[in-house]
């Protein structure tokens, strides 16, 4: 096995297909056969922020190229005189064919620090050379406190996608380092935390957050990745949970015999002190959307407190033989239920949506195209406070995928 096999339904992140000094080696199989990659994900220095968000500096090499066509605009004959200088032996390389030199191009290069990803699947390791593996690459990850180890699957079925990192995960991790006031010594519950990347960032400005997903070797993919950057949170005092949340399911699971389970402590705790509830890009598919919005609702009509909540959303367009145009099913269908929300005013708990600014800095190394600059917010209100303020979805454009983040104010009703 020297490649990734795609398949009818295998899904990729385009996160996996570029990434900054990535070093793709196959550390282990899952339970379920899939091979484990690890990837390392820089926070970005303040210099490196401002080279990231100056897209023109990228530009400087190859505005520095001898181009023969400026040459020719500016003295044709003096180009003409340079062609017919004698007869100059042609470049050759060692396989006699004729060397051209090429223009520098945008796209990654060898030396650069944004690499094309090659995986390279090792043959299985015994546990012992595994952990010597993972404790030398700890010891040199120590060195840097910016640097984040994810455990991740590539190319999976669409069922397991919570096991790769997607961009609407950095870009929730971008706004959380960009407001570490508001986070810092909060409560935070991460619905749908997938490979945890998210959560491990929060718990570097935050006090507690229980990071759940559903799934036992989903879960147990998160509790490795949060003990490979313990380096990050342990000095910061954040305390990662990873528990198991089914949105299809009523209620925690609390049973003693189920890893992953709730304490009944941790229970309290959730429901009494939770401020923020953060989820990135977990709206795909309808049923799932639907659990969703039912979790939200249930949680916080049991919240002690206000309770903000921020949801990024990769909008991924796609043209349908049923529409015959493009369009975007499971963005409108996450939109139709945002308004369900908004609307419900039950005597338990209401909601407010409204617009964030997107002008917030990048602290990872991901693609962010003008499309995926859009974050919008959400807030839970009293029944008497409670009006509408959600602002009306963007047209659609043929841009290959639009990112939102929301953020859901929530406060419990007081005649409750």
């Amino acid at each position: 096995m020297d490649q990734i096999t795609f398949h009818q339904d295998t899904v990729l992140s385009d996160v996996h297909m570029l990434l900054p000094n990535a070093h793709h080696l196959m550390t282990r199989l899952n339970h379920v056969g899939q091979p484990v990659f690890i990837s390392k994900f820089k926070i970005l220095s303040d210099a490196e922020r401002h080279d990231v968000n100056d897209p023109g500096k990228s530009l400087l090499e190859e505005e520095k190229y001898d181009d023969p066509r400026e040459d020719w605009e500016k003295d044709p004959n003096a180009t003409q005189e340079k062609v017919d200088e004698g007869n100059v032996e042609p470049c050759l390389d060692e396989d006699g064919d004729l060397d051209i030199a090429h223009r520098p191009r945008k796209y990654p290069t060898e030396g650069s620090d944004r690499d094309l990803v090659c995986p390279i699947i090792l043959k299985h390791s015994n546990p012992l050379p595994e952990q010597e593996e993972h404790n030398t690459n700890d010891e040199a990850d120590k060195c840097f406190k910016d640097i984040i180890r994810i455990e991740h699957t590539m190319a999976t079925p669409l069922e397991d996608v919570g096991k790769q990192v997607w961009r609407g995960a950095l870009l929730l991790a971008d706004f959380i380092l960009s407001k570490m006031v508001m986070f810092r010594g909060a409560t935070v519950l991460e619905l749908g935390a997938g490979t945890g990347l998210t959560s491990i960032i929060m718990a570097t400005i935050a006090k507690t957050v229980y990071c759940t997903d559903v799934g036992e070797d989903l879960l147990s993919m998160c509790k490795r990745n949060v003990t490979l950057n313990r380096h990050m949170t342990e000095p910061a005092g954040g305390d990662v949970r990873v528990r198991q949340l089914d949105w299809l399911q009523h209620g925690l699971c609390t049973d003693t015999d189920v890893e992953f389970s709730w304490t009944e402590e941790e229970v309290a705790d959730m429901y009494n002190n939770t401020s923020f509830i953060i989820a990135a890009d977990v709206c795909y598919d309808d049923d799932l959307t639907d659990g969703l919005f039912r979790t939200l609702y249930q949680l916080c009509s049991n919240f002690t407190q206000t309770c903000m909540i921020f949801i990024s959303i990769e909008k991924r367009m796609n043209f349908t033989l049923q529409h015959m145009d493009v369009s975007c099913e499971a963005y409108n269908h996450f939109s139709h239920c945002m308004s369900q929300l908004q609307g419900l005013v039950d005597g338990r708990c209401s909601f407010r949506v409204e617009q964030l600014p997107s002008n917030f800095t990048q602290f990872l190394v991901y693609e962010r195209i003008e499309q995926l600059s859009c974050l919008p917010s959400m807030m839970s209100l009293p029944r008497q406070t409670y009006r509408h303020h959600w602002t009306a979805a963007r047209p659609y454009c043929l841009a290959a995928l639009e990112l939102k983040a929301l953020c859901l104010h929530h406060r419990p009703d007081e005649n409750k």
